[in-house]
């Protein structure tokens, strides 16, 4: 069972010779290209990976120093994105059933933030935190946390009352369906999507952006090809993987993995470098491609299966015992990865959920079936 340390592709078995040796053209980007457009609507743009799709998306619908309101249960990548386009977030406090704001957070925003009246400014509630005018709040964006559909009704209402655009980021969600029937993807003035490893569509890499409406300041589409560097992990990685995870039932699948990474021929998610005149891999966008179409019933289940935990620490012990090593699970902090998280500022204290919740949970993996997780589930469930 040492197989479960690894994301996505790597811990796939057919996976990796299809990222090897799958042959990309002009005309798979292309394709690509259509099928997002007659699947969303909108301007196409290809993107070297999702991160860079949302720094463009905010570019283009937002000016510099506007705030925007993020989920306050996010990765590293969002918040680079954000940065990226001089924007300034404003972190939403989520619900522990679906990890997503609520109409009860929106309405505490809107008390803090928006409900105030013109010209005058609100007082904090938070300590050490900074007000913002309304006028400075333009957008929201949906984050869908692990394939979890946001309450979208409460989303497009608040959105209304207080002109914001909405922004959705379908990195955990392609397919899913919100409580209406409509489809994630296709409420927002723009579309996100992330082919980045253990993501709902999974390329190594790779991204898009659907820009949906009419947009206020003009961006460049990406049109720079991928660093030869970049294109090599991305079309090893699962290779490296599979090689790993054979060598890791006499341990040494682990050193080798962290050995590949320091010498940088693997690189860690979360390291993939944000660019906004990159595009992405011709054959990566022929395999994600492929994994859209295959999509169908995707919507019936989250991304990944999670559980909130008493004495995490203790659990993950068992579960490596076990065979299981789930140690690089969706979150660890609010704003992960832990490396990234100082950068970050985070407002614990006004996003207290998030904050506890980073403490307890465990998700499990893509890419196993149901028997081979039912030991992981057992003792999981015992520190529920």
């Amino acid at each position: 069972m040492g197989k479960h340390y690894f994301l996505g592709l790597a811990a796939g078995r057919k996976e990796s010779s299809k990222q090897l040796f799958t042959h990309g053209t002009k005309e798979d980007c292309v394709k690509l290209s259509e099928f997002l457009k007659k699947k969303y609507g909108g301007e196409v743009m290809l993107t070297k990976n999702g991160r860079s799709a949302l720094a463009l998306a905010l570019k283009a619908y937002f000016d510099r120093g506007d705030k925007i309101i993020v989920n306050g249960f996010t990765c590293y990548a969002v918040y680079e994105a954000i940065k990226a386009a001089g924007l300034t977030p404003i972190w939403a406090d989520i619900s522990e059933g679906d990890l997503n704001y609520d109409a009860k957070t929106l309405r505490g925003l809107e008390a803090l933030y928006l409900g105030h009246a013109p010209g005058r400014s609100p007082k904090s509630t938070v300590p050490n935190r900074v007000p913002s005018s309304p006028s400075d709040i333009k957008g929201i964006i949906i984050q869908n946390s692990l394939g979890n559909p946001v309450d979208i009704g409460a989303v497009e209402k608040f959105a209304r009352k207080h002109s914001l655009i909405i922004i959705e980021d379908l990195a955990h969600s392609v397919g899913v369906k919100y409580a209406d029937g409509r489809e994630a993807g296709t409420v927002g003035s723009a579309t996100i999507l992330s082919f980045g490893k253990d993501k709902a569509i999974d390329t190594i890499s790779g991204g898009a952006l659907i820009l949906r409406k009419a947009i206020k300041n003009s961006i460049k589409a990406p049109s720079k090809r991928p660093r030869v560097s970049d294109t090599l992990r991305s079309r090893f990685y699962p290779l490296f993987g599979a090689i790993c995870r054979g060598l890791s039932y006499i341990h040494l699948g682990g050193p080798l993995m962290r050995l590949l990474v320091k010498i940088h021929f693997v690189e860690k998610s979360a390291d993939n470098k944000l660019d906004l005149n990159c595009r992405i891999n011709k054959f990566e966008a022929k395999l994600a491609l492929r994994q859209l179409k295959k999509l169908n019933s995707r919507g019936e289940k989250p991304l990944r299966e999670f559980y909130l935990v008493n004495n995490r620490e203790e659990v993950l012990s068992k579960l490596r015992k076990a065979g299981y090593f789930f140690d690089g699970f969706w979150y660890e902090r609010p704003v992960s990865p832990e490396r990234y998280y100082k950068k970050v500022n985070f407002p614990e204290e006004a996003c207290p959920v998030a904050t506890e919740v980073a403490k307890r949970i465990v998700n499990l993996p893509t890419y196993y079936n149901k028997k081979e997780l039912a030991k992981a589930r057992e003792i999981i469930k015992e520190y529920l």
